[in-house]
């Protein structure tokens, strides 16, 4: 195995790293699919995300296929069928190294034709995207415990206001979120706004005050 030729220099490798990856070529590398041979060509940094040093091993459609996490794998067999015949693809899928630590990869690829047009095979790159993923499903999560949190609030305010169960105030939020087609969260961030917005009403501020002060654990006691 040996690093792509002319068709995909290391200039060109930089370039795509400078877009995808922040100029980190350690994140992007190219590869190569020649039709007549039906072989594949590896660079160095696509060799290195599947754990193996350039030359180690020889990649094959079996190799790569063995690396595919084993719920992208059926997926990706399609798409290399279609490069066999000279298919393009474009892909995000998953990757299991060598030494089992699983990368996210973005792969693009494009055709390599001869002087009078012919394709002769594919040629594209491997972009590691596993930090920028992490990162995303960091932000997500702590989204969706931020909306759940507003959410529940939301139910508390209903709940009180008509005495009712959170099944029914969560059917409520829901019925208004449908209704005028507006996200649940944010239908429950607009009614927590309006409620301090607006204030409660004295008489209702004063029963809190008294359910505080006199039904509350005697001194001393912990809640």
């Amino acid at each position: 195995m040996s690093e792509p030729d002319g068709d995909i220099a290391e200039s060109e490798s930089w370039d795509v790293a400078a877009v995808f990856s922040g100029g980190d070529s350690q994140h992007v590398g190219s590869f190569q699919f020649l039709l007549a041979e039906q072989r594949w060509v590896w660079s160095a940094a696509v060799a290195r995300m599947h754990g193996y040093a350039l030359g180690e091993v020889e990649p094959t459609t079996e190799l790569l296929l063995s690396h595919k996490h084993p719920d992208d794998r059926a997926k990706v067999a399609e798409i290399l069928e279609r490069v066999q015949t000279g298919g393009l693809f474009s892909s995000r899928h998953r990757i299991v190294d060598s030494d089992g630590k699983v990368h996210w990869v973005v792969v693009v690829s494009d055709r390599m034709t001869d002087d009078d047009g012919e394709v002769t095979g594919t040629h594209g790159y491997y972009i590691d995207v596993t930090d920028g993923v992490q990162s995303d499903l960091t932000v997500a999560m702590a989204s969706v415990v931020e909306s759940r949190a507003v959410i529940d609030q939301a139910k508390g305010i209903l709940m009180a206001a008509y005495g009712i169960d959170e099944d029914r105030a969560f059917e409520i939020l829901k019925w208004r979120s449908q209704a005028t087609q507006v996200k649940l969260r944010t239908v429950a961030t607009r009614l927590l706004e309006a409620v301090i917005r607006e204030g409660l009403a004295p008489e209702t501020v004063t029963a809190i005050d008294h359910l505080l002060l006199v039904d509350g654990p005697p001194d001393g006691d912990e809640a």
